[in-house]
């Protein structure tokens, strides 16, 4: 069962992007473990061998290896993976037309445009933790019927 303890998975290719997260979920103080992943493949198989049940992955678009596309569509084709029913949003530099209506083709919960103010990033990391932490998904019950 997914509980809001569950580590939050992050997939950030740009490093000092990653710091400035690390710090404002530092700041934040949430239970969570915070896992970084450089590229969307390590991310993948991280999911494959784990038997912990990640809160949400906030994932990058433009990935080395496996882009987050290409990551979104392996977890939700994945028979082992897809019934976690793990919250997937995109945060990216674009909110071109075409990724979002991709990324949303892909059944993902959110996409985000990443801000270029650490109090604006802050305040969205913030706002989406706060939402998944109250909402009801099917991982929220200990007897989840197969797919």
């Amino acid at each position: 069962m997914n509980t809001n303890c569950g580590p939050v998975i992050i997939i950030e290719d740009d490093l000092e992007y990653k710091e400035i997260i690390k710090d404002i979920f530092k700041k934040l103080n949430y239970p969570n473990e915070i896992m970084f992943f450089y590229n969307g493949q390590e991310a993948l198989d991280f999911l494959n061998t784990t038997d912990l049940d990640p809160f949400l992955i906030l994932s990058d678009i433009n990935l080395p290896k496996l882009n987050g596309f290409q990551l979104r569509d392996n977890i939700r084709m994945d028979a082992k993976l897809q019934p976690k029913c793990i919250p997937y949003l995109f945060f990216s530099t674009t909110s071109d037309q075409k990724f979002v209506v991709d990324a949303y083709s892909l059944s993902v919960q959110g996409y985000f445009v990443k801000p270029t103010k650490v109090a604006e990033l802050e305040n969205m990391i913030k706002l989406i933790m706060e939402y998944w932490k109250i909402g009801v998904s099917p991982n929220n019950f200990t007897n989840v019927p197969s797919v």
